[in-house]
């Protein structure tokens, strides 16, 4: 078992995590590579002392992108993966 602050990297800013969050109360986060949803769920749990009811898994493949530097080298994005985790009714995070 990994520590809670391994498994959670970072809350995801973008449009669409705050939407989910202000309709849905879902909060969008990245996650390690190697963790699976029960992890995430018990991080996130004891990280911000709330009931988890749901957690969803996205796993973001690489893109691959034009290196101008590297001749003839294509380059790539990095692989991320994100849970989309669903709050018991009335429990919030307060992020700031």
């Amino acid at each position: 078992m990994f520590s809670p602050d391994t498994i959670i990297k970072e809350y995801r800013v973008t449009e669409k995590a705050a939407d989910l969050t202000a309709h849905t109360n879902k909060y969008t986060f990245e996650v390690s590579t190697t963790a699976n949803r029960r992890e995430v769920a018990s991080a996130v749990e004891k990280i911000f002392d709330v009931k988890v009811v749901r957690v969803n898994i996205i796993n973001q493949r690489p893109k691959t992108k034009r290196n101008r530097m590297a001749k003839g080298r294509p380059g790539h994005t990095a692989a991320v993966k994100k849970a989309i985790v669903t709050l018991d009714e009335g429990q919030s995070i307060e992020l700031v």
